[in-house]
């Protein structure tokens, strides 16, 4: 089992930054995708950003790129999502996710789900 905590949602303008953390525990491995979705009312969960627990490797959605960054700190066993010049568009309860033994990852393939921080984005 794994458990993901996520933290660092809230309240912020149009154009400003948020963090979101999310810290792994349990029986965490570099075998770990990690990444981050989201979900906006009425709408379908979608893919933010992913990032390999061993190599770094990363990918983000085309809405998110140059924007938001993911990354990662092994020794914490915590990820990161840097979400700079925020939208409206961008407000979603925003959930980390892991999956077991896959470069990528989509809504089916998650074997983790964390509880999800809202992120609201007044414009």
């Amino acid at each position: 089992q794994v458990q993901l905590v996520e933290s660092g949602g809230g309240l912020v303008q149009a154009g400003g930054s948020l963090r979101l953390s999310c810290a792994a525990s349990g029986r965490t491995s570099i075998s770990y995708t990690m990444g981050w979705f989201r979900q906006a009312p009425g709408k379908e969960r979608e893919f933010v950003a992913s990032i390999r627990w061993n190599g770094g490797t990363t990918y983000s959605a085309d809405s998110v790129k140059g924007r938001f960054t993911i990354s990662r700190d092994n020794a914490k066993n915590t990820v990161y999502l840097q979400m700079n010049s925020l939208e409206a568009e961008d407000t979603a309860v925003y959930y980390c996710a892991a999956v077991y033994r896959r470069a990528t990852m989509d809504s089916r393939s998650v074997d983790y789900w964390g509880q999800g921080t809202q992120v609201t984005v007044s414009s």
